[in-house]
Parts: structure tokens; C-alpha cells; sequence
């Protein structure tokens, strides 16, 4: 009977955490649901839940993927370095394509050749960054330096549909809703969370595992590369040396605290972006408070802690 209600507690702590917050700010925050702070929060959303869906699918596998923040840097630098000779959809569609080659090179380093996944992501959290700042010459690049094509560009990023709703959370919703059909309604969404579970069962009943872990890579630099086009439409400027910078770390904060186990075999879609909330909701009752940041952060560690011991009572 405890196991079971320490279960329960565990699968909706995340959801009354973030209530809490809520209500805490309702009482005590001024202006903390006006409509101007929800916008802005949906646009600050919006990277974390798209890396995060990449994120829960990867650790679900009983991987890692450290290298997502400076995929958004190289595939936000590649759209601005191309856009202005080749067009906007062209660039767009290269600096996808590069960030989702990457991915599924990391997959075929862990699935093939059974290299140490927080390793690979390392070095190439490091060298992508680099080849980043390299094709933009260490220099931050300004939309509005590339005529008619990057100020349409920035119109997009700043775009609200209705004047109301910022267009941030239209990748929201999509990537949500595809990731959840994903796992709960696809034999491939099995065979992810099979594979976490244990590799060496997953080969013996015929799953091809590298091909998981290919796709899966695949598909984290894929959501990387949309939070990066979409983050630099938003500021209007591809930063190679800052577009992305610690994102890793905030997607992999809202996969934990949603609970997706590090070891795998598990994922849990709307956790992830519960996470992402409470992440977002504590930076904002921080800055709202006049809170010095240091201080968030170290709450955002103390949850993170929290929900690492969760997880280790649910196994």
C-alpha cells in the first residue's frame, strides 16, 4: 500500500508542483498572469519543449544528448549565411539538414559502434558550437542586415496570430502531439521505451536497436534545429557563440522533472512540458520578485535533485 501511494504521489508531482507555484504567484506576484507575461513565457517555452521532446525520447532509450544547444547555434547561423542567396525555405530546410545529419551520426556512435552517448554529445557540444562561430566569423548576425528576406524573417518570429497568440506555440503543439502519438500510439514508440529498457532483449525479439537510436538522434537534432531557426526569428539575430547556450541543460531538467527515468525505458510526453513549465514559472516568480537569478537556479537544482530521488523510490 505505501509503494503504491509513494507511485501515485510520484506520477503527479510534477502537476501539483507546478499548482503550487501557481498559487503562490496568484497571491503574491503582481501582474503574474497578465497577458503580456503569458506571451512572453510561451516565446522563453518554446525551445526548451521542442529540445525536450528530442530530450525524452533520447533518455528514454537510456541515452543523453548534450549537444543540442549548439545545434540550435550551427542550424540558426546556417538559414542566416544562406538565406540571402538561396532563399528563406532553402535555408531554413539546410540548416535542418545539417543538424539532423549530426543527430544521426550520434546515433549511429551509440547504436553501432556502442560508444558512450554522453561522450559523443560532448565533443560535438563542443565542435558544432565551433564550426558555428566559424561560419559566422565570430560575428553575431543581424537580420536586419539581410534585407527584405531577414526582416520577413523577424516579422515571423514576432508574429502573434489574432494579435494575440505568439506563433511559438504553434512548434509547441505540434511537436507535443507528435511525440505523444508517437510513443503511446506506434510500435516504433514501444521499441524506443524497449530499447531503454534493456538493449539485449530489445535484439533478441528482432528490434533493430541501432536503427532506434539513429532515428532517435535523428530526431532530437531535428527538434534542436526548429528551436534554433525559431529562436532566432524571435531576437533577429543568429548568435553562434550564444544562440542555444546551457538549452541542453534546461531540456534535460524538464525530461527529469516530468519524469522520464535517466535509465530509460520510459517517457513521459506531458511530463516533459509540465517540466518546462515549472522551470519557466520559477525564472518568472524570480525576475517578477526582483530575485536575483542565482537563486533560481538554485531551486531549479534543488527540484531537479527531488526529482532524481523520486524517480529511485518509483524503481
Amino acid at each position: 500500500m505505501k509503494q503504491s501511494k509513494n507511485s501515485r504521489f510520484s506520477d503527479y508531482a510534477s502537476l501539483l508542483f507546478l499548482a503550487g507555484l501557481l498559487l503562490f504567484n496568484s497571491i503574491f506576484t503582481p501582474n503574474f498572469f497578465r497577458l503580456g507575461t503569458l506571451q512572453n513565457s510561451i516565446t522563453q517555452l518554446c525551445p526548451t519543449i521542442l529540445c525536450g521532446m528530442g530530450m525524452t525520447l533520447v533518455i528514454s532509450t537510456g541515452g543523453i544528448d548534450i549537444s543540442v544547444g549548439s545545434l540550435m547555434a550551427l542550424s540558426g547561423v546556417v538559414m542566416a549565411k544562406c538565406m540571402e542567396r538561396i532563399g528563406i525555405f532553402p535555408g531554413i530546410l539546410l540548416g535542418i539538414g545539417f543538424a539532423v545529419l549530426i543527430g544521426m551520426f550520434t546515433g549511429i556512435m551509440v547504436g553501432k559502434l556502442k560508444l558512450q552517448a554522453m561522450v559523443i554529445t560532448l565533443g560535438l557540444m563542443l565542435g558544432v558550437r565551433g564550426a558555428a562561430q566559424v561560419l559566422c566569423d565570430g560575428r553575431d548576425i543581424y537580420f536586419n542586415t539581410l534585407g527584405e528576406r531577414g526582416e520577413l524573417l523577424s516579422d515571423f518570429g514576432t508574429l502573434k496570430f489574432f494579435n494575440l497568440i505568439p506563433v511559438q506555440l504553434l512548434p509547441i503543439f505540434i511537436s507535443v502531439l507528435l511525440i505523444w502519438i508517437l510513443i503511446k500510439k506506434t510500435t516504433l514508440g514501444v521499441q524506443i521505451q524497449a530499447v531503454g529498457d534493456s538493449i539485449k532483449s530489445s535484439n533478441l525479439v528482432g528490434i533493430h536497436t541501432n536503427r532506434v537510436f539513429v532515428f532517435v538522434y535523428g530526431l532530437s537534432g531535428f527538434f534542436a534545429a526548429i528551436a534554433g531557426i525559431m529562436q532566432a526569428a524571435k531576437v533577429s539575430v543568429a548568435a553562434g557563440s550564444s544562440l542555444g547556450q546551457l538549452a541542453e541543460l534546461d531540456a534535460i531538467a524538464a525530461v527529469v522533472i516530468g519524469g522520464t527515468p535517466m535509465s530509460g525505458g520510459r517517457a513521459r510526453v506531458l511530463g516533459t512540458v509540465l517540466g518546462a513549465m515549472i522551470m519557466q514559472c520559477i525564472t518568472l516568480t524570480c525576475v517578477m520578485n526582483n530575485i536575483p537569478d542565482q537563486y533560481a537556479q538554485v531551486v531549479k537544482a534543488m527540484i531537479i535533485v527531488f526529482a532524481v530521488y523520486i524517480q529511485r523510490e518509483r524503481s
